[in-house]
């Protein structure tokens, strides 16, 4: 369940939608007088597995974690939503009438505007524009599934965890992350992440303590994608 609608938009996509800007007259009209401005905070879940999708989300600020959990507990993060796009999953739900088959979670808090499933129809069937932007981020968003599908049945684990290392290290050179975050983000085991982290320690690639993982040689880790791995 979304928060309270907390306030009214008028032109507040402009900056996170600029393709919004070429709106026609009659759609911007309904976009500002049936849209509603969103306040959510860190933590809410914006839906679950099972559960009807009622609202469009246009993410004007914040992040948003979409994520799915197996029968045997496994969880992967598929995607995250941005400021500026939409979710893949969502628009795919209001378009078939389907109910989610993942659970969405504000990783922050969220500024957005929200669209009742009547006006996102409505405003597919009437705009143009409005269409263009839905389409573009739904094909965007699909392209990255894909290469999310490949890695996670093709893509070595040694190689994908050393991308993700380096791809997300902090000002301090690490990453204030767990094990078990780490296997979420990459749809593997606890166990995999927490053996081939002692591999990459033992070889001097990384310094593990608890909650951090120290990146100690950036380009040996990205090398390895050359050289075929560990």
């Amino acid at each position: 369940m979304l928060p309270q609608h907390v306030e009214k938009i008028d032109d507040v996509w402009a900056g996170a939608f600029p393709a919004l800007s070429a709106l026609e007259l009659d759609a911007r009209a309904l976009l500002r007088a049936r849209g509603a401005r969103m306040a959510v905070p860190r933590g809410t879940v914006l839906f679950r597995v099972g559960s009807l999708c009622h609202n469009f989300l246009m993410l004007l600020d914040g992040t948003v974690r979409v994520q799915m959990t197996a029968e045997t507990g496994r969880e992967i993060v598929l995607y995250r939503v941005g400021a500026g796009e939409t979710c893949i999953l969502t628009t795919a739900c209001l378009m078939t009438r389907a109910d989610y088959s993942a659970e969405g979670m504000a990783e922050t808090d969220l500024d957005a505007i929200a669209l009742g499933a009547g006006v996102f129809h409505e405003l597919l069937a009437r705009s143009a524009v409005f269409r263009d932007v839905v389409f573009a981020s739904f094909g965007t968003r699909l392209l990255s599934m894909m290469m999310l599908v490949e890695e996670v049945a093709f893509g070595r684990i040694d190689l994908r965890l050393a991308r993700f290392l380096v791809d997300h290290r902090d000002a301090r050179g690490g990453l204030d992350t767990t094990h078990q975050t780490l296997a979420v983000e990459l749809g593997t085991a606890r166990e995999v992440v927490s053996r081939q982290l002692k591999e990459f320690e033992r070889r001097g690639l990384v310094e593990l303590s608890r909650g951090r993982v120290g990146v100690r040689d950036p380009d040996a880790l990205l090398a390895l994608e050359r050289t075929g791995g560990v």
